[in-house]
């Protein structure tokens, strides 16, 4: 144990220490984590055994993904709730990945008539959500549209969030370690299921709310300091999740729900305390807007970078734990996993979007853009481990950690190099 974590922590520093050049490469940080994870399982024995498959590990991704969840509702999208185009992303979440679960569900049916319909659920929720943390460039290139870039920015953030009660009612369905589950079908599943989500989706408005509110008032009494509020806004998913569990709850739903109401309830009294103290100034009223909206934004992107950093640095063991499973199951890999693996990372995502995108006044470029642009990340990752540790029956578990290996994998060749690739052969810069 003590070699791993020695070589995670040395993986990270570098991957930090080399940065910027590893980004001119067009060179992740997760590119370095696999490698070193890959080395780590071909010197050290037992590696794999250790990280994959034990009950701390689960609670520990399923802490990470708690603070991921966390992370994607509070990032800052142009300062609003779900973007400057919410039609689109509205689009992208409620049609096109239903669609692609559907497709990748179809898909994975006919591949794998060995699996039970409830494991190839879990299986489509764990490969379909896509998460741009990997390769958070693309958010930010310059030769895509605003509105494009705004709509994968909400998208990515919100969709892992939307499928995790699908995915714990999946695993429930299929006789895994969900809190409660007993199931023996669809009834007794959802019965599990679905109390879970409502208890969720409470403890998280709740907290959320309270904790939002209660960090803008000590702020603006003066009981705060910069590193305190950073702390209160690390431990917040943490606490969702914690409370949510010891209620029988969901917490992955808790810590996602808290996320969106602390971000919506802190920004909106940040703002109205900017507003107070420049009403004073002979500002219009457009222009008074415009600057309280900067300054909230600018304030509330001070108070998340810890949990930021944090959830970096957790997403970063998780590629990690990918290199060394990939060097276990690297030769046990098949055709059908392969095949499977290819179409989820294109057809299975990029037709999808096409349908949910008819109507809209996107160009046919910026639409296919959209589709090809859908990197799996670290969700997938820690959704993968837990359905691994979840599922009662160990071949079909095997081959969902296969899968969710090879498609992550997959993901960064794919989506690493290819996405520069694809906008420059698109050509979107020329689109207006």
């Amino acid at each position: 144990m003590i070699p791993t974590l020695l070589a995670v922590t040395v993986a990270v520093m570098a991957s930090a220490l080399l940065g910027r050049r590893l980004e001119r490469w067009n060179i992740g940080a997760p590119v370095v984590m696999v490698v070193a994870g890959a080395v780590v399982g071909v010197t050290v024995e037992g590696a794999a055994r250790v990280l994959l498959d034990t009950v701390i590990v689960e609670r520990v991704a399923e802490l990470i993904l708690a603070v991921l969840l966390f992370v994607d509702a509070i990032e800052i999208r142009g300062g609003r709730l779900w973007g400057r185009s919410p039609g689109l992303a509205a689009r992208m979440l409620l049609v096109a990945m239903p669609l692609s679960i559907l497709a990748a569900l179809g898909t994975a049916e006919f591949l794998f008539p060995e699996l039970a319909f409830p494991v190839l659920l879990v299986l489509a929720c764990v490969v379909m959500p896509i998460d741009f943390a990997p390769n958070e460039k693309v958010l930010r290139d310059r030769r895509l549209p605003t509105r494009l870039r705004t709509m994968l920015n909400v998208e990515g953030g919100y969709n892992d969030g939307l499928v995790a009660p699908v995915f714990v009612f999946a695993l429930a369905l299929a006789g895994g370690n969900t809190p409660g589950s007993q199931n023996n079908g669809p009834t007794d599943a959802l019965s599990t299921a679905l109390p879970h989500a409502v208890i969720a989706i409470v403890i998280g408005l709740l907290l959320g709310t309270l904790l939002g509110g209660a960090l803008e008032f000590a702020t603006a009494h003066g009981l705060t300091t910069d590193r305190s509020r950073r702390i209160v806004v690390l431990l917040a998913p943490v606490a969702a999740y914690a409370a949510s569990l010891a209620t029988n709850g969901n917490g992955f739903v808790a810590a996602f729900v808290c996320g969106i109401a602390f971000r919506y309830v802190h920004r909106v009294q940040i703002a109205h305390r900017l507003r107070s103290g420049t009403n004073d100034k002979a500002e219009t009223p457009d222009n008074e807007s415009r600057a309280t909206g900067g300054a909230a934004v600018s304030a509330m992107t001070r108070e998340f970078t810890l949990v930021e950093d944090v959830a970096a640095v957790l997403a970063a063991a998780m590629w990690f734990v990918v290199g060394i499973a990939t060097v276990t199951l690297a030769l046990i890999i098949n055709l059908p996993i392969l095949i499977f693996c290819a179409l989820a990372l294109t057809v299975l995502r990029i037709i999808p979007v096409l349908l949910a995108l008819l109507g809209t006044d996107l160009t046919c470029r910026e639409r296919l853009l959209a589709g090809l642009l859908g990197p799996r990340g670290t969700a997938t990752i820690v959704l993968g481990l837990l359905a691994f540790n979840g599922l009662p029956d160990q071949g079909p578990a095997d081959t969902i950690l296969m899968i969710t290996m090879t498609c992550v994998i997959g993901s960064v060749l794919l989506h690493g190099p290819g996405t520069s690739t694809a906008v420059t052969h698109l050509n979107l810069s020329r689109v207006k």
